[in-house]
């Protein structure tokens, strides 16, 4: 085989993990790209040197092949690789809502399928990746691709049967945690504060909090309960927080989106 890995697909995603892989190591010579967009084919060319290839001709040559296109163009994908993947390959799907059945159909019984959920902190190389992998993929090919991951982030390895409930958490995430500082800002700048000064306050409380979540083995309960002293201002706060139920809200968010991913996986 010709390189260690293609992606198929060389979007935001796509890219970030380009350029998560060549920082962690991984010669330019090792990687091949296939992108529909020609202007940003040409533009990870320029700026990688990396091999940019049609997405059959990525696939035939390649022992890991990453595909992060749109879960609409995943079928079509397959169809054109399916036939040529080569015996004892991978294949990591990162399309949200495609299953390992509908991958595995499409190639030889002699190729792992991995189902990988992302997330967009991978950006910035704190990404979180939940994998399952497919019935003919071995313990070294699994590892392989949690090693590769990792390079972006944390990983996760978890049964399919997981993975909406992944999305829910995970997936979607990232959005929770903007919506609360967007709303932190918001009650900032309403007790008064310039909305610079909010947007500062509260990104670098939430960036400080998820450092001492990380840093920790103490739980968020024991943490929380660290910082409200009785009748304290962080008490009020809290009360305020319950009395509108926000930890339920947020527990019927994820179900939600939950949900969702699991009916566009039908």
């Amino acid at each position: 085989m010709a390189f260690q890995i293609a992606i198929i697909g060389a979007g935001v995603m796509g890219e970030t993990l380009l350029a998560a892989f060549l920082d962690s190591g991984i010669g330019v010579q090792d990687i091949a790209i296939s992108e529909k967009r020609a202007e940003q084919a040409e533009a990870l060319r320029s700026t990688h040197g990396v091999s940019v290839l049609d997405n059959v001709e990525a696939a035939r040559q390649a022992r890991m092949v990453l595909i992060a296109v749109k879960p609409q163009d995943m079928s079509a994908v397959l169809g054109e690789i399916g036939p040529v993947v080569p015996a004892g390959s991978t294949i990591i799907s990162l399309a949200a809502g495609v299953t390992l059945a509908a991958v595995e159909s499409a190639v030889s019984v002699d190729v792992a399928a991995i189902r990988v959920m992302p997330n967009t902190p991978a950006l910035v190389g704190a990404g979180m990746f939940a994998m399952s992998p497919g019935s003919h993929c071995s313990a070294e090919q699994l590892a392989a691709a949690k090693d590769l991951l990792e390079s972006s982030g944390k990983v996760a390895i978890v049964p399919e049967g997981q993975q909406d409930a992944v999305t829910g958490l995970s997936g979607s995430g990232p959005a929770y945690v903007f919506y609360l500082a967007e709303s932190m800002i918001a009650g900032g700048i309403e007790a008064g504060l310039p909305a610079d000064t909010a947007r500062l306050l509260a990104i670098q409380t939430i960036v400080g909090a998820a450092a001492m979540l990380d840093g920790s083995e103490v739980s968020p309960s024991e943490l929380r309960k660290r910082v409200t002293s009785a009748g304290g201002t962080t008490a009020a706060a809290i009360a305020a927080l319950d009395l509108r139920e926000v930890r339920a809200s947020i527990v019927a968010a994820i179900a939600a989106a939950s949900r969702r991913s699991s009916e566009l996986s039908q």
